[in-house]
């Protein structure tokens, strides 16, 4: 400042934080939305997802037996239009903190700036791309691939199902995932019992979109490695599945599928493959595997993600932020540049 004056800055909280959960990963994605508001002072509103309310209702009972004080965590089990909608348009919440699907983030953006403008953290959508370079181990990285695409089941946001592989590796590519997909098909129950590989589906909803996703990559010409359909008679399990020939205009390619689907794509230069990669209305997660540390630097700079993991999959930490580009979301959450979120910044400035 100039002579005679002073000025500084002070976070304050941003007030009554609205809180609104996804049905997959539902405790950690409470807790995480939780230890945000409150340590950075805000009382908090959260509506649990409707599908999986009950650790979330677990976690409010651990609240209420640790001593925090009544009214500084609020959980309102509820639907999407009728409790969702309340904590999005109320004028007393300050902050709207989502994650789940980019239509349901649009109409909550609406909801703010049509009540009082609170700020909005949106974690939306993706359809994540794992480009697979020629110099890369095909034994360590073809694992990884498939875990990054069918981890819990596919039900995953930042899920690798559009994998970009070298076209000189990409035949063995191809055949050693099928015979991964196959070899591992039989491994499916309930996910809490050891061996288990896959569960579940959510619901029948979402297991009739998959198989309908499923069913469009066939017709539009992909060719179906293996899987593809249901894996048993009861429950909403569905089949490890693999897709070669997958070119950019499907809709396996373009639409997030939220199931055990992976795309395997073929690209002859890293340009070709960072260009068909960012060619997506998403940008939440993304994933290089090369042997070149050049190469690696290089393609994580130019993909338009909000986060690219280079010879690793699903390598999210609740220390560094997470949020994604263009329709993948607006803000961060975790780490310090999501504490911000939750913060409202002040400068004061004193004349001596």
């Amino acid at each position: 400042m100039e002579d005679g004056k002073m000025g500084f800055t002070k976070y304050e909280p941003v007030g009554v934080v609205g809180a609104i959960t996804p049905w997959n990963f539902p405790f950690m994605m409470t807790s995480l939305k939780l230890v945000q508001s409150l340590c950075a002072g805000n009382a908090v509103v959260l509506k649990p997802p409707e599908q999986t309310p009950l650790t979330t209702l677990m976690f409010g009972d651990i609240a209420i037996e640790a001593g925090l004080p009544p009214g500084v965590v609020n959980i309102i089990p509820g639907f999407g239009p009728t409790a969702g909608a309340a904590i999005a348009e109320h004028p007393d919440i300050n902050k709207v903190a989502f994650t789940g699907s980019t239509e349901v983030g649009r109409i909550i953006q609406i909801a703010s700036g049509t009540s009082n403008l609170k700020r909005v953290t949106l974690e939306l959508g993706g359809k994540g791309a794992l480009i697979i370079s020629k110099t890369a181990d095909l034994a360590k990285v073809i694992p990884f691939a498939q875990d990054g695409c069918y981890s819990n089941s596919g039900q995953n946001c930042v899920a690798l199902s559009r994998t970009f592989v070298h076209e000189d590796v990409y035949d063995e590519f191809v055949r050693k995932s099928t015979d991964l997909a196959i070899e591992t098909r039989d491994k499916f129950g309930d996910p809490f019992t050891e061996g288990s590989l896959y569960g579940p589906q959510i619901n029948k909803t979402q297991f009739d979109k998959i198989l309908d996703l499923i069913d469009s990559g066939i017709k539009q010409g992909a060719k179906l490695e293996c899987g593809g359909k249901r894996l048993n008679d009861k429950g909403y399990f569905i089949e490890p599945t693999v897709f070669s020939n997958v070119q950019d205009h499907m809709r396996i390619a373009k639409e997030e599928i939220f199931g055990p689907v992976q795309q395997i794509i073929k690209f002859s230069s890293i340009e070709e493959a960072i260009d068909r990669a960012n060619n997506s209305t998403y940008g939440l997660a993304a994933a290089v595997f090369t042997n070149d540390l050049s190469e690696a630097l290089y393609v994580a700079n130019a993909l338009e993600s909000g986060q690219v993991w280079v010879n690793d999959s699903m390598a999210m930490r609740g220390n560094t932020p997470f949020g994604g580009y263009k329709q993948s979301g607006i803000g961060r959450e975790f780490g310090w540049e999501g504490l911000l979120g939750y913060m409202e910044v002040k400068t004061i400035i004193i004349k001596m």
